[in-house]
């Protein structure tokens, strides 16, 4: 059997490993235009989050109490440990590859017809194919962007350069992350953003301390704002306001690179190509990750990757997505998994939890909330505001995902002290009897 994956990002590469367990035999092609390992490692999650922590350190010292004294960060030594981390070179998983005994083929994947996918001059026949080409930044139509030399992501996190004005449009995970790390670093940044608040996607209450933390950095955020034109070094606004910038950053989101599939005849939305429960979109073939547009997240790629694994190979696997987790890596971070949306709800302050006095001085403010369904008595989401929290939260993912009863949540013993026993606290505020 001949399967090609449309792909080489984390999705693809992890449909690969988790395949091979299944299959030995099956001739397994990939093919990537770009980096093998993908946007994550190379221009996203791992040098974004790598860039973030120097600045995150020294902003905990001045939480200290004066017992920690901190000097200038050295930029330029954060970008290097940035590019370590990054690497932009993909040898080792190439070679990775190669230890699967899964060909690689470097360049833009068309399909011709069902069956063949042609890349270049070479022709690939498949049996089975695996779409996991992702997405790229959605740019939006303002006029005059098209001739202006704005960053994204990718040159974000390439850069040697630590603009003196830097304009961030766009206030999702992405523009919120990168507008914090450069006001720490020493940019004055000015955040555009569209909406009537930050983070649109996400609890109200934990978008509010976000805010609340850049403007404390310093960053100048301008909420509600409409980007009407731009031109070489200024932005120009609905209500007649201008922004100056030295460098313009676009952070207006993703979307799926669903280029070169015409010839399969999928359904394809806006969000990205429509899959069942299976993750397929048409016979013999199958979507994960960001392309599908369910969840924009490498997790989420990952575990499509498995899905579609097991479901080739013959299994019953079905994906679940009541359970997402995600984490934005600002100061301070946010947590979430499920949907917080409806059901009952209760908040506990992190303020209130022990582990805050231990952890920093003067305490600022942070929360958990979690969500239950009051008949079935289980979770249905959570979120979480404070430190770390994307790591102690992920116990509820488990929880909703098990649909463990709340009673049994209850019952577990959170160590002591740590943030974790913030759950606890909001657990027991629940009230289920309404």
């Amino acid at each position: 059997m001949k399967i090609v994956v449309l792909g080489g990002g984390s999705s693809g590469e992890h449909f690969v490993g988790a395949y091979r367990r299944l299959d030995t035999e099956a001739e397994l092609t990939v093919v990537e235009r770009r980096l093998v390992g993908g946007e994550c490692s190379y221009y996203a999650c791992i040098p974004t989050k790598t860039m973030l922590r120097a600045p995150e350190l020294a902003a905990s010292a001045h939480h200290s109490d004066g017992a920690v004294e901190v000097g200038a960060l050295n930029v330029q030594r954060i970008f290097a440990w940035r590019d370590w981390v990054a690497e932009r070179d993909d040898t080792s998983q190439v070679k990775w590859l190669a230890s699967q005994n899964a060909s690689l083929v470097r360049g833009d994947g068309v399909v011709a017809k069902p069956g063949l996918v042609v890349v270049g001059g070479d022709e690939l026949r498949y049996d089975r194919l695996v779409i996991a080409t992702g997405s790229t930044p959605a740019i939006p139509a303002i006029d005059g962007l098209a001739s202006v030399d704005y960053w994204t992501n990718v040159e974000a996190t390439e850069t040697l350069e630590v603009p003196a004005r830097l304009l961030v449009l766009g206030g999702g995970p992405v523009g919120c992350e990168l507008a914090q790390f450069f006001q720490r670093v020493g940019s004055q940044v000015t955040l555009v953003q569209g909406d009537t608040r930050l983070l649109s996607r996400v609890d109200a209450d934990a978008a509010a301390l976000v805010e609340e933390a850049l403007r404390e950095d310093g960053v100048d955020v301008r909420l509600g704002a409409q980007a009407q034109r731009v031109s070489a070094d200024r932005l120009f606004l609905a209500d007649g306001g201008e922004v100056e910038f030295d460098r313009l950053l676009v952070a207006t989101g993703r979307r799926a690179n669903v280029g070169g599939l015409d010839a399969l005849g999928l359904e394809i939305t806006r969000r990205g190509i429509e899959v069942d429960e299976r993750l397929r979109a048409a016979e013999n073939v199958w979507a994960i990750g960001d392309v599908t547009g369910i969840a924009p997240f490498t997790h989420v790629g990952k575990y499509h990757a498995r899905i579609v694994a097991y479901d080739m190979a013959g299994r019953d696997a079905r994906a679940d997505h009541r359970a997402i987790p995600a984490t934005i890596f600002t100061d301070p971070q946010v947590a979430m998994v499920g949907d917080t949306q409806g059901g009952v709800s209760s908040t506990w302050s992190l303020q209130s939890v022990p582990r805050l006095s231990t952890y920093e001085r003067p305490k600022r403010p942070g929360f958990v909330k979690v969500v239950a369904d009051p008949e079935r008595r289980v979770l249905k989401g959570a979120v979480a505001a404070g430190p770390e929290s994307g790591e102690w939260l992920q116990q509820l993912t488990l929880a909703i995902r098990a649909e463990t009863p709340v009673e049994v949540l209850l019952d577990v013993i959170q160590p002591y002290p740590t943030f974790s026993e913030g759950v606890f606290f909001a657990l027991r505020e629940l009230n289920l009897d309404l």
